[in-house]
């Protein structure tokens, strides 16, 4: 339990350095009290996703972030854990090679990073995030006539959007160290299940299986993945050599941690955080205000500012202008809320 317990804060430190990175800074106990809120909400309701989502966008808000930065930031948690996600997969693939290779998982394992690591790219780098976005309008506008408009106007508010705070090497660093310490903690407290019942840790295949079991978690199939994951890890370990028995005790004692008695520990959080709104320690959104940094000459708003504190010119990314590695743009002059201190998908795939 305490390693899970880890494991949840480190997606709330995932979530605070995104966050910082914007300008807003969050305590790091309302962070983990909002994580665990948002995973009871993702895994308990109908439409748990789309609710956490929200629930965790005010959160950010009444930490200090405006709404363009509170958006990035939940955009970039979910990209960097399905990055390290895939790279746990693949580290599990390398544990159990020579099966992994019989059952032909290797090239779908292999397929996952790419894609998660070139979904990554795209969230660091404007240019290729600019071809692929002006390939993807123009292919939709034949298809389906919309979006309405020219490919320039929708690439400059995609571009706007995603690159609202670019991130620097040392950021991009600690985003995968916490991605992966979420990771790899809360696998770690599927392994400790194991010698809890008495049982050996399959490790040639644990990992391949727990990367299978997040992924049924993800498939809105059932809330929180109930029923999906105990099944696909439980298949997935047996497939790999593991006993029956064992696994199915093991599996079922780590879903009673990382589920069962998160959604009451999570609605307990939840409960407090409420309360302490109702009480005035942080802000209802009503009261929240955000300064909106002046225009530039040709009216863009949120340009980055250049090396003598001037607003740069707009980002011509169609024409190739954008840089071609990431960096830290200065962050835009921001008010936080009266009363905020000075001081992260759902499931946490998306999780």
């Amino acid at each position: 339990m305490a390693v899970e317990a880890a494991s949840f804060v480190s997606f709330a430190g995932l979530q605070g350095r995104f966050l910082r990175a914007g300008g807003a800074t969050a305590p790091i106990a309302p962070l983990v009290g909002v994580t665990l809120s948002a995973q009871a909400i993702n895994n308990s309701l109908p439409g748990g996703t789309v609710l956490a989502a929200i629930y965790g966008f005010r959160w950010y808000r009444r930490f200090g972030a405006d709404e363009a930065v509170a958006g990035w930031a939940m955009v970039g948690t979910m990209v960097a854990a399905v990055v390290s996600l895939a790279i746990v997969a693949a580290g599990g693939v390398a544990l159990a090679a020579e099966e992994s290779t019989s059952y032909d998982l290797l090239p779908v394992v292999v397929g996952v990073l790419g894609v998660a690591l070139f979904i990554g790219t795209l969230f660091l780098y404007e240019r290729p995030l600019g071809v692929v976005a002006t390939w993807a309008l123009r292919a939709c506008q034949r298809l389906t006539g919309r979006p309405k408009g020219t490919v320039a106007d929708h690439l400059r508010r995609i571009v706007e959007r995603v690159s609202v705070v670019r991130l620097g090497w040392r950021d991009v660093g600690a985003v995968l160290g916490w991605g992966l310490g979420n990771w790899l903690l809360d696998g770690a407290c599927f392994a400790l299940c194991f010698p809890a019942i008495g049982a050996g840790v399959p490790w040639e295949g644990l990992f391949l299986a727990y990367g299978a079991g997040q992924l049924a978690a993800n498939l809105p199939i059932t809330p929180g993945g109930l029923g999906a994951v105990e099944g696909s890890i439980t298949i997935a370990l047996v497939a790999f050599g593991g006993d029956k028995v064992s696994s199915v005790d093991a599996v079922l004692v780590y879903r009673l941690i990382s589920f069962w008695a998160e959604l009451v520990i999570g609605w307990s959080a939840a409960a407090a955080l409420g309360l302490r709104v109702r009480a005035g320690r942080w802000p209802r959104l009503g009261t929240l205000k955000v300064t909106v940094p002046p225009a530039s000459a040709n009216g863009w708003h949120g340009a980055p500012l250049g090396p003598t504190g001037q607003i740069a010119p707009p980002l011509d990314v169609a024409a190739g202008a954008a840089g071609s590695g990431p960096r830290m743009a200065p962050a835009p002059d921001r008010a936080p809320g009266a009363g905020l201190p000075g001081s992260q998908p759902g499931e946490r795939a998306g999780t």
